[in-house]
């Protein structure tokens, strides 16, 4: 069959969802009419066939190798976003505990997060970047875990502030729990230091509609028996293969075939962060070296490699730019609801060359100013 290129797909840097690569475009635009292995739409594929259950397996396969951990973690695609796993979390792993768990407060995504486990626990928040409008993250100095915490949680991306934690935080004795939804396979991290990992898709690893979350074998044990609905008890999502109920067959497709793309094409995590590191440093360089026309917005020590916030000096201009570099061929460059400005997100499936070319443009954009 014939696949169709649309090239404004390459120069898309919303926040989510985010750019796929094009080759897995191409696949997935084969697969919807007609799926190679089965000769059925992938639309059309039933979650109980040999053939899916395949898919599953290689899914998990692939991203253990990616990130280099073995069979004491359980790879699972669920449903209900990172959102679900906001809760979920306290309501699995605190039963019966005395300490509170130990949370970081570094911005909207983690403020989105203690808002829903206070629902159902209490916790101790060890630092919040509220007082200075989540402009950078917590010093190892600033911060006073619990030994005798349950667990740790905190968000390795910020988004929407544009803020990444580079560094590995937290007490030894204490499991780590950590959203990496937005920067997820996106370079190589410790993945043995932590107990707890999971990752909505539609950043770096597909589109919308799954979330992948990693779990320690031993955390198992500590889920309160007979309280949580089956769909929400995640032995039971392991005991049936991320297979409970009928799961998002098409979003998990996708996520095998980025997995491929990044084993196969890209060649592993320490490849993409190569690819990722260049994007960001073109970027930030341009927003460094101008006369402050640009302004970025993070802490440059705390600078997100996935998500470059920033503003003009003349905010009245925004709108204004916002629209020319639609024009220009340049989308989902306006920043989050919650502050405004601009943001590009540089994901997995964004090339070095568009990042260029939008340095091109707010380079032209700048000149045309005065």
């Amino acid at each position: 069959m014939t696949v169709q290129s649309n090239p404004n797909n390459a120069r898309n840097f919303s926040g989510g969802p985010g750019a796929l690569p094009q080759t897995v475009l191409e696949q997935v635009q084969q697969a919807i009419v007609c799926e190679p292995d089965t000769g059925l739409s992938i639309l059309g594929i039933s979650h109980r066939s040999d053939w899916f259950a395949a898919v599953l397996a290689e899914v998990q396969t692939n991203i253990r190798q990616l990130l280099g951990i073995g069979a004491e973690y359980h790879v699972l695609m669920l449903q209900g976003g990172a959102t679900q796993q906001f809760s979920q979390i306290p309501m699995s792993f605190l039963a019966g505990q005395r300490q509170p768990p130990d949370y970081l407060c570094t911005g909207y995504w983690s403020r989105k997060v203690l808002g829903e486990a206070e629902r159902s626990a209490r916790l101790r928040v060890v630092w919040s970047g509220a007082a200075e409008n989540y402009r950078r993250l917590p010093r190892d100095e600033e911060l006073d875990f619990s030994a005798e915490a349950p667990y740790l949680h905190y968000v390795s991306n910020e988004t929407v502030e544009g803020l990444q934690f580079h560094r590995m935080i937290g007490h030894p004795a204490v499991p780590r729990f950590c959203d990496m939804s937005s920067d997820f396979l996106s370079r190589p991290i410790e993945a043995e230091r932590y107990a707890f990992m999971y990752a909505h898709a539609q950043k770096n690893l597909g589109p919308a509609g799954v979330t992948l979350v990693l779990l320690r074998d031993e955390l198992l044990q500590k889920i309160p028996e007979d309280t949580l609905p089956g769909w929400l008890d995640y032995r039971n999502q392991v005991h049936a293969h991320s297979n409970y109920n009928t799961p998002p067959v098409f979003a998990i497709y996708v996520v095998l075939l980025v997995t491929r793309w990044l084993l196969n094409d890209i060649g592993g995590l320490a490849a993409m962060d190569a690819i990722n590191r260049r994007k960001a440093e073109t970027l930030y360089r341009f927003l460094d070296e101008g006369d402050g026309f640009y302004q970025g917005r993070a802490a440059v020590a705390d600078r997100s490699l996935m998500n470059v916030t920033f503003t003009l000096r003349d905010p009245n201009r925004t709108a204004d730019f916002l629209a020319a570099a639609q024009r220009a061929g340049f989308y989902g460059l306006n920043g989050h609801r919650a502050i405004g400005g601009m943001r590009a997100s540089l994901y997995n499936g964004l090339t070095l060359p568009a990042v260029e070319g939008l340095v091109d443009f707010m380079h032209e954009y700048r000149r045309q100013a005065g």
